[in-house]
């Protein structure tokens, strides 16, 4: 039997406070506000940067990996100016700290992470359109270089 799964029942937390340790421990120990309405949570992950050699005597193209980057993510979520997580989350925008993240999938695996919420974007639209607001992070690494820490689903 495969393991994928849709993504209904995602959710996404949000915490002005950081870690006492980077690990799920500490993640799950902060008190967080659920992020309502999302409809696009979007993508996530490290990416690293090519780095490339071409000595003169092979012809060759050599590659490596260099630094690394967490990655951004862009929400799409429903506007409720009365849900707490999305007014932490516009709070979050005008503020040059880092804020923690959770998301926590509909089997229960946890992604944590830290980030800064670089936009924060209403969309009134048309008459025929739910009013919308979009958010751009981007995911950091702690000052050790731990990024994205991941913690699988128990029955996974």
């Amino acid at each position: 039997m495969s393991g994928v799964r849709t993504s209904a029942g995602t959710i996404l937390k949000v915490s002005a406070a950081k870690p006492s340790t980077f690990d799920a421990a500490g993640y799950s120990a902060l008190q967080s506000e659920i992020v309502g309405e999302i409809t696009d949570l979007g993508e996530f992950g490290r990416e690293f940067s090519l780095v490339t050699h071409q000595p003169v005597g092979s012809r060759g193209t050599q590659k490596f990996k260099g630094s690394f980057n967490e990655g951004s993510m862009s929400l799409s979520l429903g506007l409720d100016m009365s849900d707490k997580g999305q007014l932490l989350m516009k709070a979050a925008s005008l503020s040059d700290a880092d804020y923690s993240f959770t998301v926590t999938t509909q089997n229960g695996a946890q992604f944590f992470f830290q980030g800064k919420v670089m936009s924060w974007k209403v969309n009134i639209g048309s008459v025929d359109q739910i009013t919308t607001a979009s958010a751009t992070l981007e995911l950091t690494s702690s000052p050790t270089g731990v990024g994205i820490v991941e913690s699988p689903a128990a029955n996974s």
